[in-house]
C-alpha cells in the first residue's frame, strides 16, 4: 500500500482538487435531503423544523399530480429513447462512410454546432418556423392552403416537437462519441472482410456496429439512468404553451412544488425519490450489460 502510494502521489495529489469540488458541490448538498423527512420552513431552518418522519413520501406516492408527471416523464423517455437514441448512430456511420476528410469535417461541424445553443434559443427558433406566426404557416397561407398550422402549442404533437429539438440540438454531441469509437476500428479488419467477399452492408454489420456495440450499450445505461430527466429548460420554456397535462414532468413538478408553492419537504422528498429509482435503473442497466457479456460502466473486481 505504502509502495502504491508513493508510486501514485503525484497524480492523487492531482486529483485532489477535482475531488474536493466533488465532495463540497455535490455531496456536502445532499445532506439538505434531510428536509423530505422534516416540516422543513427556511424561517425556521433545518435544526428548528420538526421531524414528521415518513409522511412527505406518503404524499408523493398518493399525490396524482406527481403521478401524472412520472408517466408523463416515462412517455418522453421511452419516445425519444426510440426515435432520438439511434439518430447520432446512423449519423456518424454515414459521415464515417464520407471519404474526404474536409467534407466529413465541415459536416459534422455544422451538426455539433447547435449544441452550444441554449434551449431560449432552440425554442425561438422553432417557434419562428413551426409557430402559429412562423414561416410554415404564413406559406401555407399564401398558398391559400388554410392557416391552421401551429405545432408550437399543439399537446397533441408535443412529443413530436420535443423530440425534433432535442435531435437538432444534441444529435451532433452524440455523433462525436460515435464518430471517435469508429476511429479505433483497425483498417485490417474491412481490408479481410473485403478480401472474403463482404460488401459495404456486411462491412457495417460485421465489424463496424459489433465494434460500435461497448459504446452504445454504455451510452444506453446512462440514458436509462437519466431516464427521470427529460430537460427541465426544455420544458419549462413551453409548458405554459401546451399545458401541463402533456408537459409536467418530475423535474418541472417539483419546481413549481418547492421553489413556487414553497413546500419544500414535499418537493425534496419527490425529488429523492427520482434519485433512488434513477440510481436503481442504473444498477439494472448495469447488471443486465454484465448478462451480455459487456463491460458496462463499472464491473466488480
Amino acid at each position: 500500500m505504502r509502495t502504491r502510494l508513493r508510486r501514485d502521489g503525484a497524480l492523487l495529489l492531482m486529483v485532489l482538487p477535482a475531488v474536493a469540488l466533488l465532495v463540497v458541490f455535490a455531496y456536502v448538498p445532499m445532506l439538505g435531503n434531510v428536509i423530505a423527512w422534516q416540516s422543513y420552513s427556511p424561517y425556521t431552518g433545518f435544526v428548528d423544523s420538526p421531524f414528521v418522519g415518513w409522511a412527505n413520501f406518503v404524499r408523493v406516492f398518493s399525490n396524482p399530480l406527481f403521478l401524472d408527471a412520472v408517466q408523463n416523464t416515462l412517455v418522453i423517455t421511452a419516445f425519444q429513447l426510440v426515435f432520438f437514441f439511434p439518430v447520432p448512430i446512423v449519423l456518424a456511420l454515414l459521415l464515417n462512410s464520407i471519404v474526404t476528410p474536409r467534407v466529413r469535417t465541415t459536416i459534422q461541424s455544422i451538426v455539433y454546432l447547435p449544441h452550444f445553443f441554449s434551449w431560449v434559443l432552440v425554442v425561438t427558433v422553432f417557434q419562428q418556423i413551426f409557430g402559429g406566426a412562423g414561416l410554415i404557416n404564413q406559406t401555407l397561407r399564401e398558398a391559400g392552403l388554410g392557416s391552421g398550422f401551429d405545432l408550437m402549442t399543439n399537446p397533441d404533437t408535443f412529443l413530436v416537437l420535443l423530440t425534433m429539438q432535442s435531435v437538432w440540438k444534441d444529435a451532433g454531441w452524440g455523433i462525436i462519441i460515435f464518430l471517435a469509437a469508429l476511429s479505433t476500428v483497425p483498417t485490417e479488419q474491412y481490408e479481410a472482410a473485403a478480401v472474403d467477399g463482404a460488401n459495404r452492408w456486411r462491412r457495417m454489420w460485421h465489424v463496424t456496429l459489433p465494434a460500435l456495440r461497448p459504446v452504445i450499450i454504455l451510452l444506453l445505461i446512462l440514458r436509462l439512468g437519466d431516464a427521470l430527466t427529460v430537460g427541465f429548460e426544455q420544458l419549462i420554456l413551453q409548458r405554459g404553451a401546451v399545458g401541463a397535462d402533456v408537459a409536467e414532468v418530475i423535474d418541472t413538478y417539483v419546481y413549481y412544488q418547492g421553489v413556487i408553492y414553497g413546500d419544500w419537504s414535499f418537493a425534496a422528498a419527490a425529488g429523492l425519490v427520482k434519485g433512488v429509482v434513477s440510481l436503481l435503473l442504473v444498477l439494472g442497466a448495469n447488471k443486465l450489460a454484465h448478462v451480455f457479456g459487456e463491460s458496462g460502466v463499472y464491473r466488480k473486481s
